[in-house]
Formats: structure tokens, sequence, C-alpha cells
């Protein structure tokens, strides 16, 4: 079971509570079953979701290898960052590991909600920034585990 040191930076703790409510009103509820693969990794990011409950992991794929598992997602995490960046690419695949409930935002929407609200923009910039950076610590040492000689206390 791969753990998550630090927590993955939570909506509800970066967006001031105005922009959080703004953001859930154009949100709809979703479902997934256990086994349903959300987006593959080089897939157009044209929505994002917030986890209500269950788990998703996030993986990457590796050539000659089974994909490696890069994180477990569960309650109020974010679940996708590309969708926020060009060229709109999902950069991992994720996979519902439990039936899952979600918040599903569509990019674009939310993109267009940024643009005029330059507050808004930074706060959902600054958010998003923070989870991407958290994301790419647990790949970088995930993938340390899984394929350095030494795991990722290295210092090779």
């Amino acid at each position: 079971m791969i753990t998550t040191p630090t927590p993955t930076p939570s909506m509800l703790r970066a967006l001031p509570a105005e922009d959080r409510q703004r953001l859930l009103r154009t949100g709809r509820e979703v479902s997934f079953a256990q086994g349903t693969r959300l987006f593959e990794e080089g897939g157009r990011a044209d929505r994002f979701w917030i986890i209500r409950t269950g788990t998703i992991e996030l993986d990457m794929r590796v050539p000659g290898r089974r994909p490696a598992v890069i994180e477990i997602l569960r309650h109020d995490e974010l679940v996708g960052w590309s969708w926020l960046f060009a060229p709109h690419a999902w950069h991992l695949g994720a996979e519902a590991t439990t039936p899952v409930r979600a918040y599903e935002f569509d990019a674009t929407a939310v993109r267009l909600m940024c643009r005029e609200d330059p507050a808004l923009g930074n706060a959902v910039a600054q958010w998003v920034g923070d989870v991407l950076a958290h994301r790419l610590r647990s790949a970088r040492t995930r993938l340390l585990d899984l394929y350095a000689p030494y795991g990722a206390g290295s210092t090779i």
C-alpha cells in the first residue's frame, strides 16, 4: 500500500469560502464503479474531479512493465491537474479502486471563470500548483522506490 507522507492540498483549505462555493456550483455529482478508468496518459484533459468518497489510483506507464502506481487519492482530493495547463493532455492515468462518488467539473468552463475573475484564477492556480508539486514529489519517490538500485534513499 502506498502512503502519502503529507496531505495533498485540499480545495476546502486552499480556496476562500466564496470562491470554493462558486466553483462547487459549477460541478456535478458523478459515480464510478470499482475498476473504471477515468482517463489515460496522453488523453484529452477536459475535466477534473474532487473525490467525495472512495479511492482512485494515479498510475504511470512504464515501458515493458505494468503501470506504476504513483499515488492513491481519497476524500476531498483533486483528481487531475492537466486540464489547467496547455496542451491539456493527461500526464498520468487514473482508475477507481473502490466505488467512487465525486464532483466533476468541466475544464473549459472553469478556465473561463478563472480568466474572467483574476482573483479566482490566482486562487485556483495556486491550489492546482500546490497539488502538482505534491504529485511530482510523490511520483519521484515512488519511481525511485520501484526502479532505483537503492530506492528513494539513494544519494546516487
